[in-house]
């Protein structure tokens, strides 16, 4: 048996094992996807009950919830404190930062559009970052937010990569996660 030289030959292992057809993305980002709405399904349930006055919308919260919440174990079996809430915050918050990208990016405002797109991905990378222990939670700490103006950003490129080297946290996760968990076969 091979010895796993670093975490990219791990996770390259672990991707190709679960994949049902290497065309497909892996079963774990596709849940992601899953889950990000399922997330939204409850927030509307409860915004649609407390706009409508219906409780129906609330009561089918519970089983929505349940749901997530068993899903959520098929990509987070095991967690230390608050990684569980802090995942299910971090697909959420990725998830609606896509939503309101589209919503820019439809209203004709794409570079908006894609300052949002961005920040999603790196919330993304963030959560699998957390998950798959590349982060150390005990070193995490509050940074002052340091991002460029829109008219001094990278462009992206048609691939989405950028001119610019990824640096920081943010930066690393997010390079990590686009050679390593790649979600499609070029």
């Amino acid at each position: 048996m091979k010895k796993i030289e670093n975490v990219k030959d791990y996770v390259e292992k672990i991707d190709q094992a679960k994949k049902l057809n290497p065309k497909d993305l892996s079963s774990d980002q596709d849940l992601t996807v899953a889950l990000m709405n399922l997330i939204s399904i409850e927030e509307h349930l409860v915004f649609s009950g407390a706009k409508t006055g219906k409780t129906h919308f609330y009561d089918l919260v519970q089983d929505i919830r349940e749901l997530r919440k068993n899903l959520m174990q098929k990509v987070i079996p095991a967690y230390e404190g608050e990684v569980w809430c802090i995942s299910k915050h971090l697909l959420a918050s990725a998830e609606r930062l896509m939503e309101v990208g589209t919503k820019q990016q439809s209203l004709g405002h794409k570079e908006e559009a894609y300052t949002l797109f961005n920040q999603s991905y790196e919330l993304y990378c963030l959560f699998w970052g957390l998950n798959m222990n590349l982060i150390d939670t005990q070193d995490v700490k509050w940074i002052e937010d340091k991002t460029l103006p829109a008219s001094e950003r990278p462009t992206p490129t048609a691939k989405g990569e950028t001119a610019a080297e990824e640096t920081g946290a943010f930066g690393k996760l997010k390079s990590f996660v686009r050679k390593a968990v790649d979600c499609c076969i070029e």
